[in-house]
């Protein structure tokens, strides 16, 4: 019989000790019996997801990680989401993230504007559309949108969850496309300012979306089928556009899961089912769970933790039903004391392939591993060798 393979990645889950957790790292306090059995029982490493000379941020991580060199094949978040959304990219067109926002006294306090509903995102860029010339903004799932600039060159940008509370007027997009997003910004704001969704959403107390924040541009990538470069049979379970447009451009199933918000209140068992279900036909199953790093942002012990271990029950319904060789990770730390993403390695753990003296799932642990420190591109070929 075939071998068959599980990647489960937590987004964000890695973080720093925390006087808080007595010195323990959010991974270290949780309690994660099935994520520790598969380090104990198993063998870990650490796993550098973020190449030198690139930002740390889940594009650049999850690419790493599903055996694709950055250097090579990424041009930018937006245009690996546009295809999530079912947009197809012209040559010349740029593809930017694009998210909505709160700013306060010219500070962006909030770079989700309140986690506003994705029908709210939707009336706001509808009407936005009206007032904008040679932009189209595209609504996605929450506050993560797309604009296109066709004829795009390009800018440098920032993204928004790397400046909370930081003065907006020193990370406005710089460089050729610059002064076409900052326009589109301005528009924006004048237009959300006085739309019924803000008022509605003020009036309820909640934040309202200032303005849209484009960032992360790029062109189409050209990126290898999955199958072709690992012979295997490959699928994708993630709420988040990023996650699924890799897997198209890389011609893998996309699941769609119903209750997967990409949040804190996703449904982690409904993960599990359609999990186990996919892994009957395909050979390779990578399951993304956005929550960890979501309350990372917000700074929230006790959400994170919450997170970490209903990622930990979803692995141990997994391990009821599948039998396979199954890898742990988080693509990338994000720690609660800077509620934004670091570059450090993160600890992974491969449970059926060999075994090494760790006792549970943690960033120390990842250290003591006989994996030793690996490429992120080294993942896939070490799981299934």
């Amino acid at each position: 019989m075939k071998k068959k393979y599980c990647i489960i990645l937590g987004d964000g889950m890695a973080d720093e000790p925390l006087s808080e957790l007595s010195g323990m790292t959010p991974l270290e306090a949780a309690n994660t019996p099935n994520m520790d059995y598969i380090a104990s029982e198993g063998a870990m490493g650490l796993l550098k997801t973020v190449p030198d000379g690139f930002t740390p941020g889940s594009d650049i991580a999850n690419l790493s990680v599903l055996g694709y060199d950055p250097a090579i094949c990424y041009t930018g978040r937006g245009a690996l989401e546009a295809a999530s959304m079912g947009i197809s990219l012209d040559d010349d067109d740029f593809a930017y993230r694009c998210n909505l926002v709160t700013i306060k006294d010219d500070i962006l306090e909030d770079f989700n504007a309140g986690h506003i509903t994705s029908d709210e995102g939707a009336l706001l860029l509808e009407t936005l559309n009206k007032h904008l010339h040679g932009i189209t903004c595209h609504a996605g799932i929450s506050y993560r949108n797309l604009l296109i600039i066709p004829g795009g060159l390009g800018c440098e940008s920032t993204p928004p969850h790397d400046i909370t509370g930081q003065l907006i007027r020193n990370y406005l997009p710089t460089g050729p496309d610059a002064d076409r997003l900052i326009k589109a910004m301005k528009i924006s704001y004048e237009i959300f300012r006085d739309h019924p969704v803000n008022l509605d959403r003020i009036k309820n107390g909640m934040r309202s979306a200032t303005l849209i924040w484009p960032w992360s541009g790029g062109k189409r990538p050209d990126i290898r089928p999955f199958k072709e470069m690992t012979g295997l049979s490959g699928g994708i379970i993630s709420a988040v556009d990023l996650l699924n447009g890799i897997g198209i451009y890389a011609g893998m199933e996309i699941i769609k899961v119903p209750g997967a918000t990409g949040f804190i209140d996703t449904d982690y068992q409904a993960k599990a089912k359609y999990a186990i279900e996919a892994l009957k036909r395909l050979d390779f199953l990578f399951i993304h769970v956005e929550a960890p790093d979501e309350a990372g942002h917000m700074g929230s012990i006790e959400e994170k933790l919450k997170a970490i271990e209903r990622v930990d029950e979803m692995i141990g319904t997994i391990m009821k039903e599948f039998d396979g060789r199954i890898a742990v990770l988080p693509d990338h730390p994000t720690p609660i004391r800077l509620k934004t993403h670091t570059a450090e390695p993160v600890p992974f753990a491969i449970l059926g392939k060999d075994k090494d003296i760790t006792t549970r799932f943690s960033e120390k642990e990842g250290a003591k591993g006989i994996y030793g420190l690996i490429p992120g591109t080294g993942l896939i070929p070490l799981l299934i060798s």
